[in-house]
């Protein structure tokens, strides 16, 4: 598909088989803010369709561990050899570098190999004269998929590649800002994927609502915006449905009075503008003492002056454009809403002219809770430093919100840093750095960012159920 001039895309892939439908809808490119392909709007009957594919291919799909492993790891082998047709797609509808892209597809990959192999034990609970007692996972059926526009390849790796090594099976619908890519995959691995396995199928909300309310799907695992988690988990209870949703996050970053400024920024600031901000766990806000603030101000303002600001096609990009008009809109929304409340901008403050979505790396200080773009996830290029003279104050303030995410504590007394971690109310905490994962280590959110939990061995049991059987003797 061609990825420079206005194409239809990738049929969904339902059952196996490709599977157009009647209407489509315009994708654009955020670097050019242009409409460049269009992809399929999937109806309630398209949805239909691909859930009972799902269902019907669940018996067989569920009952045979070895094709499971067999499969998951020709889809890894399958999605490193399409990797140069699957990059440009995504950089076009996302707005990322192309390399960021290649390592999306890489990542997903290697969660269909994680996971191929991972096994869930039976565990012996009692084994005496009177019983033998076993609990056993089992998966639940057929799950629905939603992934967000940030990360739509890496995010749908998270939770399809441990929900068909479950043995469930799964119908997959990622934003309709970056449906093509995901297409793309479901083309992909439609090679090597059991009919009804795998069902890929793009479009907007109707379809979405379609996913969460019909009644054959046993599950949802959702990546997203906290109120559209909240509606889903409103429909999902009407069926008892389980749930894992990711959400939001608001960041907070503490830095002590021993830290280095300039080692700070240079960590803090790549984190929080990787993938022009809009990561759901990046640094949102930064509570630095005031005896060091001014420092990192200047710090973060130079890095933020000498980043590399467009296209993703282009050589050199380091940080390309905000995905949607929305989203760009909501970023200068806030930053203007912060200098009408007094802040001062160290960097950046607008949109750049011309075509796309572009947006200036924007450092923002002189401001304090209370201010939106402080209060709320701005999920975009701009970071604001808040000061403090009391740590106490500085944690009560960073725990004030219904957002718990991650966050991170910076200094040169790592035990002191360790110890100001503990109370921070999160789910995932760092010392000296942030957003540092692995497949092995669990994600999860709590208050509002979460409900559940995925990647590791966390991830895979989150897509079983359990099943005691006791034996009496």
């Amino acid at each position: 598909m061609s990825v420079s001039e206005r194409a239809v895309a990738v049929s969904s892939t339902v059952g196996g088989r490709a599977h157009p439908t009647a209407a489509h809808f315009d994708v654009v490119n955020p670097a050019t803010g242009e409409v460049f392909a269009t992809a399929p709007d999937a109806s309630v009957a398209d949805v239909d369709a691909a859930v009972r594919a799902a269902a019907e291919a669940y018996p067989s799909w569920r009952s045979d561990a070895r094709t499971r492993r067999e499969v998951l790891n020709a889809a890894s082998d399958a999605l490193l050899a399409a990797l140069d047709e699957i990059v440009p797609i995504l950089t076009a509808e996302q707005g990322k570098p192309l390399a960021e892209s290649a390592r999306e597809v890489r990542t997903m990959a290697l969660f269909f190999r994680y996971y191929a192999d991972m096994e869930l034990p039976r565990e012996v609970l009692r084994d005496d004269e009177s019983a033998y007692v076993q609990l056993v996972r089992r998966p639940l059926g057929p799950v629905a998929v939603i992934a967000p526009w940030n990360f739509p390849l890496t995010l749908a790796g998270a939770k399809v590649a441990p929900a068909l090594s479950a043995g469930n099976t799964v119908v997959l619908k990622p934003s309709p800002f970056t449906p093509l890519s995901s297409l793309k995959v479901g083309e992909v691995l439609r090679e090597v994927m059991p009919a009804g396995v795998l069902n890929v199928i793009s479009g907007g909300s109707e379809a979405g609502a379609a996913m969460t309310t019909h009644p054959l799907i046993r599950k949802i695992s959702f990546t997203g915006s906290i109120a559209t988690g909240k509606a889903i988990a409103a429909a999902a209870a009407a069926d008892l449905k389980r749930t894992t949703l990711e959400l939001g996050g608001n960041d907070p970053v503490i830095v002590l009075e021993d830290a280095d400024p300039v080692r700070v920024a240079e960590g803090v600031f790549p984190r929080a503008f990787s993938n022009t901000g809009q990561v759901c766990v990046a640094p949102k806000r930064v509570y630095a003492h005031e005896s060091l603030r001014p420092a990192l101000v200047e710090a973060l303002a130079e890095l933020a002056r000498k980043a590399k600001v467009g296209d993703g096609s282009l050589a050199g990009t380091e940080l390309g454009p905000v995905n949607n008009r929305p989203q760009l809109e909501r970023v200068a929304e806030l930053v203007d809403d912060a200098v009408r409340h007094g802040a001062t901008v160290a960097a950046g403050g607008k949109a750049i002219d011309g075509r796309g979505y572009f947006y200036q790396p924007t450092i923002l200080t002189d401001l304090g809770d209370g201010v939106r773009i402080v209060d709320e996830e701005q999920f975009g290029p701009a970071l604001p430093v808040i000061g403090y003279r009391d740590l106490d104050d500085a944690v009560a303030r960073a725990n004030a919100t219904h957002f718990g995410l991650g966050s991170s504590v910076w200094g040169e007394d790592v035990e002191r840093a360790a110890a100001v971690a503990e109370r921070l109310e999160a789910g995932m905490t760092w010392v000296n750095t942030h957003t540092a994962s692995s497949l092995d280590e669990p994600f999860a959110g709590v208050k509002w960012s979460g409900i559940g939990v995925e990647s590791g061995r966390w991830g895979l049991k989150g897509f079983t159920e359990f099943h005691l059987i006791h034996q009496a003797r």
